[in-house]
């Protein structure tokens, strides 16, 4: 064989090769939802208003809705959904192992996670709230915080509860129970003044028990909630991206806050029309 020929032949194998490695740079998870059909989404089935089976054996749920918006986007469709249920410890080997593509679980963002799968842009922010019974002594947080040692405040046990309600009344009397049905019960039957409890779940409940109780008006120690998808895929990290923010802030707001108003009883501030303010 001529050196000529020998080159052409060793260029049109590198064009080859190449093609070859092109096409399989391009297949990754986006590519193998499309084609498989349906999205497959880790989540619970026994926190509401996050993710439960509602009277109709169906999932439903807050975090249920944002993985909706996810399918919508790919297929137009958002009931082609497979749900994995899974433990709060399983989210991120599952999404390692790809048993599932996204995990939608009131998954609470932090930098030692965020090393081991890519988190979404956020789409809530949780916190502590102060639930009272309404037609009960205290009307507010700053009234409680006004009767300082006299406010007893009932709140699930872990290591940081006191601390936790103390933030926001310095000087209250903290009760600690072993569930939150027992929190909520201490709050119910007078033994406490307050519950510190998750802000969604002070939200839920309030909207499933209209004018039985009220909310503190203050909320702290923030955690921000985002959907996780595996590392290494950064078209299927964008999809999911943009599916949410025009979720936030575009064409699909009226899904995400008719969902919003559903499971918490707020209804989300509307994005202004013109310059996007999020980019500022």
């Amino acid at each position: 064989m001529n050196r000529w020929k020998f080159t052409l032949l060793a260029g049109l194998c590198a064009a080859t090769l190449a093609s070859g490695f092109g096409n399989a740079a391009l297949a990754g998870k986006l590519e193998d939802v499309l084609q498989r059909g349906k999205l497959i989404v880790g989540t619970g089935v026994g926190n509401p208003p996050w993710h439960f089976r509602d009277e109709k054996g169906d999932m439903a749920g807050f975090d249920v809705d944002v993985a909706k918006i996810v399918a919508k986007g790919l297929f137009g469709d958002d009931t082609k959904i497979e749900y994995v249920n899974q433990a709060s410890d399983a989210r991120i080997p599952n999404l390692v192992t790809d048993k599932v593509d996204i995990t939608c679980q009131f998954m609470t963002v932090t930098a030692e996670r965020a090393q081991q799968v890519n988190f979404t842009i956020p789409y809530y922010r949780e916190g502590v709230g102060l639930m009272m019974t309404a037609g009960g002594k205290y009307k507010s947080r700053d009234e409680m915080k006004a009767a300082g040692a006299g406010v007893t405040v009932s709140v699930l046990q872990n290591v940081y509860a006191e601390e936790m309600v103390h933030y926001a009344l310095p000087e209250a009397k903290v009760d600690q129970y072993e569930s939150v049905d027992l929190m909520y019960q201490a709050l119910n039957s007078g033994r406490a003044d307050a519950a510190a409890t998750d802000m969604s779940s002070l939200q839920w409940f309030m909207k499933q028990n209209p004018g039985k109780y009220v909310d503190g008006g203050y909320g702290w120690n923030p955690q921000t909630y985002s959907c996780a998808v595996k590392r290494g895929d950064q078209d299927f990290l964008n999809f999911v991206n943009i599916a949410f923010r025009e979720a936030l802030t575009g064409v699909e707001f009226g899904t995400y806050s008719k969902s919003f108003e559903m499971w918490f009883g707020v209804k989300p501030p509307e994005p202004k029309v013109g310059f996007p303010e999020e980019l500022r």
